[in-house]
């Protein structure tokens, strides 16, 4: 017999149920849910060659991120730019030593020399 997993909470459930027996949620309106998205991924990111970015990240800039990282990498301000706000917060913490600075200045060599795809997908954004 098939074990299905509810998309919702993650209660498994044997495959003749119609809803999930921890949370309700139906599992037909899962599974268009889940052909949906299989279709999208297939004809979107393979037609664009963006095969794992996801289109609900946010829209930051290569270029942006790098120089922060170069100029006040320091700060971590090109940690929070990318929206990886406890790493700036541990920049800030300790920006009194220096060590911060040169890490944010290899990482900015690092942003601005990788490829537009590798960014996106090691930062979780897509690049405009």
């Amino acid at each position: 017999m098939e074990t299905k997993y509810c998309t919702s909470c993650g209660a498994a459930s044997d495959g003749s149920a119609s809803f999930c027996p921890k949370c309700g949620a139906s599992f037909q309106q899962q599974q268009c849910q889940q052909q949906y998205n299989q279709h999208y991924q297939q004809s979107h990111y393979q037609s664009h060659g963006q095969q794992g970015i996801d289109p609900n990240w946010p829209i930051k800039s290569k270029t942006t991120a790098g120089l922060l990282g170069i100029l006040i990498g320091g700060l971590g301000i090109h940690k929070f730019y990318l929206g990886e706000t406890g790493l700036g917060i541990i920049y800030l913490l300790f920006c009194w030593t220096g060590i911060p600075s040169i890490i944010g200045l290899i990482e900015g060599i690092i942003y601005l020399t990788q490829s537009d795809y590798e960014f996106q997908v090691k930062n979780k954004v897509r690049i405009y």
